[in-house]
């Protein structure tokens, strides 16, 4: 390994356990060295240090009288950021809105960015939960959900390929579908119809129905999806394919309208 190639090495290395600190701090609400050193299994000097560029550069601040460390503010300005970068317009937000009150389902809205579908906007109400940890930035289970079969059906097989997981694929729910013969089958259909429909793949007990959002040449863009108990969508699915295609038309019109980036 050249000296060059030794040193990217080290600061991927660093960068790694950077972010495993960070994403330890955010899941228990603060850390002590100690505790961060016990969790990710480095030496603590190691952790001292990496805590102090986290410290000098705001992503963490020190909470002496509890010989803590918590999330600084620095990503409050990075979390805002990437709000204002794939921000939902006022005039789609009300259209998920008006869906979800239409439906009494919980509504969600997704971009495409890049080779991920990232859920950007949700509606629910104590009535209407969302299903978790379906919530903004979520990107994962693209096989298991309708949102990201929207976007699986509109890619080409080797980016299909790089996307999925390898076989068997995860299994989230009864109904997951863990095999690249059933989900191209599955695939197919979405492409055709621009709906792509997800029976307790996702969550036992649970159904979600999407559609696809489009540009006036055609290309996908992102999705509008509604989910709920099974028992309350079961018996509607010409009415929550209908509601889709309206919400998704109202939203396409939007964006081939050029009000967006």
């Amino acid at each position: 390994m050249s000296v060059v190639d030794e040193g990217v090495s080290t600061r991927g290395g660093s960068v790694r356990r950077t972010l495993q600190i960070l994403e330890l701090v955010a899941a228990r609400g603060g850390a002590s060295a100690k505790e961060i050193a016990d969790a990710t299994e480095l030496p603590l000097p190691t952790v001292y240090r990496l805590l102090r560029e986290l410290l000098d550069s705001e992503y963490l601040i020190h909470i002496r009288t509890e010989k803590r460390f918590e999330l600084g503010y620095k990503l409050h300005e990075l979390a805002l950021s990437l709000h204002q970068q794939i921000g939902v317009p006022r005039a789609v937000g009300k259209e998920i809105a008006a869906l979800h009150q239409r439906m009494g389902l919980a509504a969600y809205f997704a971009i495409h960015r890049g080779s991920q579908i990232v859920v950007v906007h949700t509606v629910d109400s104590p009535s209407a939960p969302r299903l978790k940890p379906i919530g903004f930035g979520f990107h994962e289970a693209a096989h298991a959900t309708a949102l990201g079969k929207i976007l699986l059906a509109d890619m080409d097989d080797e980016q299909r390929e790089r996307h999925l997981d390898p076989e068997p694929m995860p299994r989230f729910g009864p109904g997951t579908l863990t095999t690249r013969l059933e989900l191209t089958a599955q695939l197919a259909e979405v492409a055709d119809r621009g709906i792509a429909w997800e029976i307790e793949e996702f969550q036992a007990g649970a159904m979600c129905c999407a559609a696809a959002v489009r540009t006036g040449s055609g290309r996908v863009v992102g999705s509008v999806a509604v989910s709920g108990p099974m028992e309350r969508i079961a018996l509607r699915r010409d009415e929550v394919e209908h509601e889709l295609r309206c919400t998704a038309s109202a939203v396409s019109r939007y964006y081939r309208s050029g009000h967006t980036g």
